[in-house]
């Protein structure tokens, strides 16, 4: 083979196996350097170098002194017939392996910079540890602790998964990837959202209970797009999209706000909130609502309210308007005391009864109790 039938074999088989001709040239270097070593009567260390344009090669050989320095530089470039020998030898036993290692490198540095990036794969197989799901030039493992609860993975599907995390491995890359991250949420939101690709809305905020419901807040950088509007799409239709790929799960869209109060009250929709109350520290939100709203706010087994709660990073107390009023009149109910239940009135003044000369206790909301029932001894 001549050398400009070899600088052809290359490129070719640097476009078969999707690998710069640089990159293969510079195997082949290394392969013959490998292969050189074990001439008799070899140097102790060489450089090959190659002319990428005519793939002539020149071998300067060099000896080893005690202390290890290269020194009696020489050229040492086998003749002709030995050169092709020797290439044809390293074509069939090195650079097989120096490819593969090549690609998997390649591979590797072609996933490690995609963290956070979503991708579709094809599930391939599946047991109770892991799915593995086809990317089509490498396979992504998909932990059973990534996987949402009660999906079933269907071979041969098409799914959409988030990567948590690229491992270099003796056998390349391996991908982990993730359906319950709420980083997916996100991502597919950007795919049927184009404001949210552009840049023009942004997901301030992303709680997830994967399976069953997700709460997003999203901002508008331009005061003319109403950002859940777009998010949500014509008749439902962007959201509508996220939910299919998600299998169903439920999503609630609430405009985020810098104001504490008004955002605790957009993250409790669709229930309608009468009052919020910050504390002074902004980690406790009391949220008051309708009587009939309550149920709603709380949600079902506490999901609304804990997913609101995760979406604003405070945590939130919800009373009913009742309960509120209550409180602000200072009544509590306290356990039975002497047979009947006892009431405690926080607010209020002892006065003398003009009749009896007994004093009584007047609350603010003018209630009347005698001192013996206020005492609890009353039969």
């Amino acid at each position: 083979m001549s050398n400009l039938d070899m600088a052809e074999a290359v490129r070719m088989l640097a476009v078969d196996r999707g690998i710069s001709v640089d990159a293969l040239l510079q195997v082949l270097v290394e392969a013959l350097a490998t292969a050189y070593k074990k001439r008799p009567g070899a140097a102790d260390e060489v450089i090959v170098e190659i002319n990428p344009e005519n793939l002539d090669m020149r071998f300067t050989a060099y000896d080893l002194d005690e202390d290890g320095n290269w020194v009696n530089e020489r050229d040492d470039t086998p003749r002709k017939e030995e050169l092709g020998r020797i290439a044809a030898q390293t074509f069939r036993q090195v650079m097989g392996q120096k490819i593969r290692e090549v690609e998997r490198d390649r591979k590797f540095e072609e996933y490690a910079n995609r963290e956070g990036d979503i991708v579709t794969g094809i599930i391939q197989q599946t047991d109770n540890r892991y799915t593995l799901l086809d990317l089509g030039k490498v396979e992504a493992l998909l932990p059973q602790a990534e996987q949402v609860p009660y999906e079933r993975p269907e071979p041969n599907a098409r799914v959409k998964a988030y990567i948590v995390e690229v491992r270099k491995t003796a056998k390349g890359p391996q991908i982990v990837v993730s359906r319950t991250h709420p980083g997916l949420i996100k991502r597919l939101f950007e795919l049927e959202v184009p404001e949210i690709a552009d840049g023009v809305v942004e997901i301030k905020a992303c709680a997830r209970e994967p399976g069953h419901r997700t709460k997003i807040a999203v901002w508008s950088n331009d005061h003319n797009v109403d950002p859940v509007g777009a998010c949500v799409g014509a008749r439902g239709g962007r959201v509508r999209m996220v939910v299919n790929e998600l299998r169903g799960e439920k999503i609630d869209i609430v405009p985020f706000s810098e104001d504490t109060q008004d955002f605790v009250a957009k993250a409790l929709s669709p229930a309608k909130v009468t009052e919020v109350r910050v504390s002074e520290d902004g980690t406790q939100a009391d949220v008051i609502v309708p009587d009939y709203q309550l149920s709603l706010a709380i949600g079902k087994e506490g999901q609304n309210a804990r997913l609101a709660a995760r979406l604003t990073g405070m945590r939130i107390d919800i009373k009913s308007e009742t309960q509120a009023a209550e409180e602000a009149q200072g009544i509590f109910r306290t356990n039975e005391r002497g047979g009947g239940e006892s009431v405690e009135y926080a607010e209020g003044e002892w006065v003398s009864n003009d009749q009896t000369g007994e004093l009584e206790f007047r609350g603010a909301d003018g209630t009347v109790v005698s001192q013996q029932e206020y005492s609890g001894d009353a039969n």
